[in-house]
C-alpha cells in the first residue's frame, strides 16, 4: 500500500521527477472534465517510461466499467480510482482486476456516510475498495480544488473505515502535510493542485518538498 501520491501528472518529465523525488504512486487522469486529464496513449508512455518503480492509477470519475478495463488495459494499469458518484454494483462489475480506491468527498454527513458506502460495497458482493480517499465536498468539483479538509474531524477515522485504509487529499500542500500526517494518521497522503506550478503542469522543487515533509512525518508519528 502506498504511502505517498502525487495525482494529476499529465506528462512524461513530471513522472520522472515524482518517481526521483520518492513518490510511492502517480495518478493519471482520464476524466475529460478536468485540465489535468490525458488519454491512454499518454498514459501509456508515463507508465512505459517509470516502468514499475512506482504504483500508477488511473483516475476516473463516473465512467462504466468497459471503459475503465479498455483504458488500463491500453494504458497497463492496475489500480483504479474511482472519483465520482459510482454506485457500488461498479466495483463488482470490474470483478476484482483492479486494486480500487473509492474516493469520497466528506460532506456534512461526515465519515458516517463514509462508512455507510463501504458497507454497501461489501453487500453487493465482497469487493470492498483497496483503500478509501477523502478529499473535500466542493459542488460540482471532483476533486483537485485545494480546499482542505477540516482534519480533526476525521481523527478518529479508524473505526468508520473498518480496516480499510486511508488516503487523505484536500488541499495538502508542502507546508501543511507534516501537520495533516500528525492529526489525522492516515495511512497515505495524495495531492495534486498543491505541488502544481499551474494546472496540469507540476513544480519540481514542490514536489520534491512535498514527498521530504511527508516521509519524515509518516516516519516519525
Amino acid at each position: 500500500m502506498f504511502q505517498i501520491k502525487i495525482c494529476g501528472i499529465t506528462n512524461v518529465d513530471d513522472a520522472l521527477v515524482a518517481v526521483a523525488a520518492g513518490a510511492d504512486a502517480i495518478g493519471v487522469n482520464f476524466y475529460r472534465g478536468s485540465n489535468r486529464c490525458v488519454g491512454s496513449a499518454e498514459a501509456r508512455r508515463i507508465v512505459d517510461t517509470i516502468e514499475n518503480r512506482v504504483d500508477q492509477i488511473g483516475v476516473f470519475v463516473d465512467a462504466p466499467a468497459d471503459e475503465i478495463c479498455s483504458v488500463c488495459d491500453e494504458a497497463r494499469l492496475h489500480w483504479v480510482q474511482l472519483h465520482g458518484n459510482e454506485p457500488p454494483e461498479l466495483l463488482r462489475a470490474l470483478g476484482g482486476r483492479f486494486d480500487v480506491v473509492r474516493a469520497r468527498r466528506v460532506d456534512e454527513r461526515g465519515l458516517r456516510a463514509v462508512s455507510d458506502d463501504i458497507s454497501a460495497c461489501l453487500s453487493v458482493g465482497g469487493y470492498a475498495p483497496r483503500a478509501v480517499l477523502l478529499d473535500a465536498a466542493t459542488a460540482g468539483e471532483f476533486g483537485g480544488t485545494g480546499r482542505r479538509l477540516d482534519w480533526r474531524q476525521l481523527a478518529n477515522h479508524t473505526a468508520s473505515l473498518q480496516g480499510v485504509p486511508l488516503i487523505l487529499a484536500g488541499g495538502l500542500t508542502p507546508d501543511n502535510v507534516a501537520e495533516a500526517i500528525r492529526i489525522v494518521r492516515p495511512d497515505g497522503v495524495d495531492v495534486a493542485s498543491g505541488v502544481e506550478a499551474a494546472p496540469g503542469k507540476k513544480d519540481a522543487a514542490k514536489m520534491r518538498d512535498f514527498v521530504a515533509a511527508a516521509q519524515e512525518a509518516f516516519a516519525t508519528r
